[in-house]
């Protein structure tokens, strides 16, 4: 076919270019369409974020039942209020986690049986040497933190803050997989260990631990190729499956333990009456104070003041007993 075009067909070009002489173009020759803008967010490859949001939700609703367990436990066991609550969760390297912490500090090598691999547990010395003062009967108020590794016999002591760690770990893990805590080993230098490489990914719990009138931390790590077999389970609907009512058991032992060697006063009365002040003062052994209670009545036996049981005096080898026979009703007189 010839390059040019003949006078009918110049002729139909310029009628349709004057018919299409408008605002809206033709579609043959409309513009193309405006890119759709879609919202770019950065992405770390040193860095990669292998647990979802509702997973990390979950691990912290996890680790908020340890601390709050865990704090009631260590308040029991040292005799004072110990608070403890989740400061941070977060995704980072094993490398960022070793050099974020101090050295020298407590840090323990934990086992999860039976899931493989090691984790970490750090305790901070700001924390640390409070507690072991508080045991060996310091107040710890102007206490020296020193800068050196724990000596055989601060170990020995600071040990059972971490059984009480582990166990509490354990019963709020078990709720949603079987696994059992325990110390594989204890260093005094993080930059020393090695249990994943350096760019693996692993889960940082970070909590604060508040003594009056001290302050410390403790940080919990998980890497991720040692929780990955239980990461299905971390979704939130199945984590409501696996949460206890908020009167969890373990808290009410812990709290019964604690108040266990509590004492208490015991008073047995025998009677109530009224006396004159002059009576009173002229009141002689072997005067007899007359009652309205017949003799053959119960007794009354109030603790702390408030009556509890009805009963008889007795005698039980060489000492006087009161034989508890029934409850009493918070409302009766003595």
């Amino acid at each position: 076919m010839p390059d040019t075009l003949d006078q009918s067909e110049i002729d139909a070009l310029l009628a349709v270019a004057v018919e299409d002489d408008g605002d809206e173009p033709t579609p043959e020759y409309a513009p193309a369409a405006r890119p759709i803008e879609r919202e770019i967010s950065p992405y770390d490859f040193k860095r990669p974020e292998r647990v979802s949001k509702d997973q990390m939700r979950t691990l912290e609703a996890i680790h908020d039942g340890f601390a709050r367990n865990f704090g009631a436990s260590l308040s029991g066991f040292l005799r004072t209020i110990v608070e403890v609550r989740v400061a941070t969760i977060e995704q980072l390297t094993y490398s960022e986690f070793i050099h974020s912490l101090p050295n020298p500090t407590n840090f323990n090598l934990l086992r999860a049986d039976p899931l493989e691999g090691q984790l970490c547990l750090e305790i901070s010395p700001l924390i640390v040497y409070p507690i072991i003062d508080r045991l060996l009967g310091g107040s710890s108020s102007a206490l020296f933190i020193p800068q050196r590794p724990m000596t055989l016999i601060e170990l020995r002591l600071i040990r059972r803050i971490t059984d009480r760690a582990l166990t509490c770990l354990t019963e709020v893990w078990s709720e949603m997989v079987p696994v059992k805590f325990s110390i594989n080993e204890v260093e005094s230098n993080p930059h020393l260990v090695q249990i994943v490489a350096p760019n693996e990914v692993v889960v940082v719990v970070g909590f604060e631990v508040k003594m009056e009138p001290r302050t410390g931390t403790l940080s919990l790590c998980f890497p991720f190729n040692v929780i990955e077999p239980v990461m299905a389970k971390l979704a939130s609907q199945g984590w409501l499956a696996y949460q206890r009512p908020v009167a969890m058991k373990n808290v009410r032992d812990a709290i019964e333990e604690s108040i266990h060697p509590a004492e208490v006063n015991l008073t047995a009365y025998l009677a109530e009456t009224t006396i004159t002040v002059d009576d009173l003062i002229n009141l002689r052994p072997g005067d007899i104070l007359r009652t309205t209670k017949p003799a053959s009545s119960d007794l009354t036996l109030q603790i702390e003041g408030r009556s509890k049981f009805r009963g008889r005096l007795g005698r039980y080898k060489a000492a006087r007993a009161f034989r508890v026979t029934q409850p009493a009703t918070g409302d009766e007189r003595l």
